[in-house]
């Protein structure tokens, strides 16, 4: 069953360069250390052969799994005239007394780091559809209950 991906222009731009990197710069350079470590001779006690081909499975899954996202995903262009949230938008949020800038992004690039929030996440979907000044109320990871005012969208 494939798996469907919500992908901002952005994200997809992402993923795409990184697939391009992976498949043609990060391919050669583990097949080399590979071809390093078989001239070391006995490839079954071979700590280095080993470490290159254990990349080389993450690498190849990482691959396929970039693949599968592209070919699944639908790419969602936030509204330039909305005053409400979508996948795209930038929200400034006041949570607890504390103000914070959240981009509600699908999951394949959320990155909580980056500000990033997946749609599916408890706190973007109960931000979609909102719009600025709504008061709004999820569940915390830990089961605690989150207060969240929509201060600014930005798309």
């Amino acid at each position: 069953m494939a798996n469907d991906y919500v992908l901002t222009p952005e994200g997809k731009e992402k993923l795409e360069a990184e697939l391009l990197y992976l498949e043609n710069e990060k391919r050669a350079e583990v097949g080399e250390r590979i071809k390093i470590a078989r001239e070391f001779g006995d490839i079954s006690e071979n700590s280095e052969y080993d470490d290159a081909k254990n990349e080389q499975g993450m690498l190849e899954v990482r691959i396929a799994q970039i693949n599968d996202i592209l070919a699944n995903a639908t790419v969602v262009e936030a509204p330039k005239r909305s005053n409400r949230v979508t996948v795209g938008s930038t929200v400034t949020v006041d949570m607890g007394g504390r103000e914070r800038v959240f981009t509600i992004v699908g999951g394949a690039e959320a990155n909580a780091a980056e500000g990033k929030i997946s749609n599916d996440s408890p706190v973007g979907s109960v931000l979609l559809g909102s719009k600025k000044g709504d008061q709004l109320t999820t569940e915390g990871p830990t089961g605690r209950k989150i207060e969240i005012t929509v201060l600014n969208i930005e798309h």
